[in-house]
């Protein structure tokens, strides 16, 4: 019989920053929970998992407080959207826990500021699609709406639909990896197409 007392180490570079293979499409897709950020002065602007990405990325451009990162938020968006601090330091806590983000020392008023890790930069690298995504969002103001004031009515009802088909896919049985990659190509083709329009 081998001694028991044995075991692995708590933390590693195997270590996964966040589970992958959640149904997390970024999108409000993920099946039966809140979107991140609902609030009285914004939708569901990240979806389920999408405000991690946002906060990730803000914190990869610079070490920052959690009223910080809200208040970049907050300014991104015009005013428009706030996530609230319910919302967001939880989220921070959460990505500490899993490895992505270090606390560096607390200052006189107890307030930490967060910096990425490693495992956090390389989560970031795996995932540049869709935090690409949710940044676009953000600088295109509450869900798209741009600064020039409203887009065309046919591409709204373009999107909206286009939501609508990927929530309703994503909220029925789980993706095979090849459904998955099928799933992905039909966006990215899309995407490649909108970008010689």
């Amino acid at each position: 019989m081998h001694p028991s007392h044995h075991h692995h180490p708590a933390h590693g570079h195997h270590h996964a920053c966040i589970r992958r293979g959640e149904h997390d499409d970024g999108l409000g897709g993920g099946r039966g929970h809140r979107g991140d950020g609902d609030g009285p002065r914004g939708g569901r602007i990240f979806g389920h998992g999408g405000l991690r990405f946002v906060l990730l990325q803000l914190i990869a451009d610079k070490p920052s407080h959690g009223y910080e990162l809200i208040k970049s938020i907050e300014d991104r968006l015009g005013g428009a959207y706030s996530p609230s601090p319910g919302t967001v330091y939880p989220t921070l806590t959460l990505m500490e826990e899993q490895g992505c983000l270090s606390v560096e020392e607390a200052d006189a008023g107890g307030r930490k500021r967060y910096r990425i890790t490693d495992a956090g930069q390389a989560f970031l690298a795996d995932n540049r699609a869709t935090a690409d995504a949710m940044l676009a969002r953000m600088q295109g103001g509450v869900d798209g709406a741009g600064p020039r004031g409203g887009r065309p009515p046919q591409v709204t009802r373009a999107i909206e639909n286009l939501k609508l088909a990927m929530r309703m896919r994503l909220s029925r049985e789980a993706l095979t990896p090849e459904q998955a990659n099928a799933f992905a190509a039909v966006l990215d083709h899309a995407a490649q197409q909108l970008e010689q329009i």
